[in-house]
């Protein structure tokens, strides 16, 4: 059985990257949250691996400073951060 984790779909480059990256405190928010999430996929499903129902699909998540879009898939055991959104700064 492998462990639940978290990544950046396709890359953190992709997601996080670009011409205007958002600010280290809200990326660092995301992360943390990410976190969160994988402990609670986990909790929730012991065995991913062998899950045989349907997923969630994407599903969007508020921390200080914007939001991010993300998607459970539970038989690979992963949370895929798939876009972040910072708020504008005032």
């Amino acid at each position: 059985m492998s462990e639940w984790r978290w990544e950046y779909d396709p890359d953190e480059t992709h997601v996080i990257g670009g011409a205007t990256p958002p600010p280290p405190v809200f990326v660092a928010e995301v992360e943390k949250h990410a976190d969160e999430l994988v402990r609670a996929a986990s909790a929730l499903h012991l065995d991913g691996t062998s899950f045989q129902g349907a997923g969630d699909g994407v599903q969007t998540a508020f921390v200080p400073g914007g939001m991010f879009l993300y998607l459970t898939i539970i038989r690979h055991q992963c949370v895929y951060v798939l876009h972040v959104t910072p708020w504008p700064s005032a």
